[in-house]
């Protein structure tokens, strides 16, 4: 059972770096110059408007489903599972689709602001970011979140 908390941790850790790595390996395309389309579309205005009013939508919706509904799925699908094994696998199933959740602001963010020069955007991207540190998986978390001693 150890065995299987640790690996599980170990998976959970994983993909939570590759969302600060895929958004830190965006920037460091977008600085270098190996993003061709750096304020490609910032002069036009309506192309501006929409997309700073989808990460906006994206940020406002997402952020806060992946900090409450993770609760309310815990509480309603993974504890009320008979299996160990079973549950520790949705608990890690739903974990990454809360990362998931955090990275659509996050990688939207980061291309709106490169394609657009919006500062609206890059905002919407620290606010997830920020959110994303409420998410960081450990052994001590898991094993409070499935209530093993």
């Amino acid at each position: 059972m150890e065995e299987n908390i640790i690996q599980a941790v170990a998976t959970l850790k994983r993909n939570f770096a590759y969302l600060w790595f895929a958004a830190l390996l965006i920037v460091i395309l977008g600085e270098t110059g190996g993003f061709n389309l750096t304020g490609a579309y910032a002069d036009n205005v309506r192309a501006v408007y929409f997309t700073e009013t989808i990460v906006i939508l994206l940020t406002a919706c997402c952020v806060p489903a992946a900090l409450k509904l993770f609760a309310w799925v815990k509480r309603k699908k993974i504890d009320a599972d008979s299996s160990t094994q079973k549950a520790l696998g949705q608990y890690v199933m739903w974990s990454s689709v809360r990362i998931l959740l955090l990275a659509v602001p996050v990688l939207c963010g980061i291309i709106g602001y490169y394609l657009m020069q919006s500062t609206s955007c890059i905002l919407c991207t620290c606010i997830a970011l920020t959110a994303s540190l409420f998410c960081i998986p450990s052994e001590k978390q898991l094993k409070k979140d499935m209530m093993i001693d």
